[in-house]
């Protein structure tokens, strides 16, 4: 008999449209003669599920299953594809977990760390991850312009602590910028970030778990059109995304092992994507996307293709490894 898989995609977060092109994807792609696959669309104002003409039936909160007329249907695994909260930071997860029910992201713990990114870079230091200067700030804190200049200098980058494809992120070049800045990125989080600025190559690189094993895909090269891997750069076209990247073997390595590292240390599941910009042959660590972009145009699908993994491989292993987990 078929397993019965839901999609959840949607979300709470700026990036509720990216998600839905992500889960379609793979409802797309799965192995639907393997799988009996249901679409789930999980909102600020609804839980539904999509038949295959796109109707909507309700979900029941209590025990996750779908309501079809007089007939439930129940589901063996929750393939997580929405970006933000609440599916990237650990709040929907930690309730799959109390039903019992397998999904394919870490678990809620690890989500909700890897979702921080100032917790994340805690998390990581004291195992030499090499990283950016940074400050902290929470809304309504006091805080000090020059004070924040003279520690991390120009440019810097102003981003939302807990946020994705990079809303609200400025670089700021000039003084006079940085406060508009810190506004923008507080419309988006209460809670901000403020790093330094690194000069380098930037780079992405995929790491999955694969068939029970730590697996890391070729690496990307990221060279933006914009001044920095920003929404358009990332959505619009605004870049070019080089696979495998134009990396010596030294740096190659060095990106691996580090990769490799941090998906160990932090003891992840599922797929995740980390960030880092090189300078010289040295990786410094930028942030980890636990829900990365699943479209046939984003990062992780092509450096699974380079991989020689195709999507219905990628996601049907997905679904296994959360089963057997």
């Amino acid at each position: 008999m078929k397993k019965n898989i839901a999609i959840v995609m949607g979300g709470y977060s700026s990036e509720v449209e990216i998600s839905l092109k992500s889960g379609n994807v793979v409802f797309d792609e799965l192995d639907h003669s393997f799988y009996q696959i249901y679409k789930v669309l999980i909102l600020k104002d609804k839980w539904v599920w999509l038949d295959k003409d796109e109707n909507e039936h309700p979900v029941d909160r209590a025990d996750f299953s779908l309501i079809n007329g007089k007939e439930r249907i129940t589901i063996d695994c929750v393939f997580n594809a929405i970006h933000g909260h609440p599916g990237e930071n650990g709040v929907l997860l930690a309730y799959f977990e109390l039903l019992k029910m397998p999904h394919t992201s870490s678990p809620f713990y690890q989500m909700a760390v890897t979702f921080n990114k100032r917790d994340t870079l805690s998390f990581l230091k004291p195992y030499g991850i090499r990283m950016a200067n940074s400050v902290y700030l929470n809304k309504g804190d006091i805080y000090w312009q020059d004070q924040i200049l003279r520690t991390l200098g120009l440019p810097c980058f102003v981003k939302p602590n807990k946020s994705g494809s990079s809303f609200g992120v400025t670089k700021v070049k000039h003084e006079d910028d940085l406060e508009a800045a810190i506004q923008f990125a507080f419309k988006e989080d209460d809670e901000i970030l403020i790093e330094s600025f690194l000069d380098g190559i930037e780079v992405s690189v995929g790491v999955i778990e694969w068939k029970g094993e730590i697996k890391v895909l070729p690496i990307t090269e990221i060279v933006s059109q914009n001044e920095f891997f920003d929404f358009e750069a990332k959505y619009l076209g605004k870049s070019d995304e080089i696979t495998p990247a134009r990396l010596s073997l030294l740096q190659q390595k060095n990106i691996e092992r580090v990769s490799h590292k941090i998906y160990k240390t932090l003891n992840l599941k599922g797929l995740s994507r980390a960030d880092f910009i090189i300078v010289e042959d040295t990786p410094y660590f930028i942030e980890l996307n636990m829900v990365p972009g699943l479209t046939r145009e984003s990062i992780l699908p092509k450096q699974a293709k380079e991989a020689n993994i195709s999507l219905t491989e990628l996601f049907g292993n997905c679904i296994e490894m959360a089963l057997k987990n």
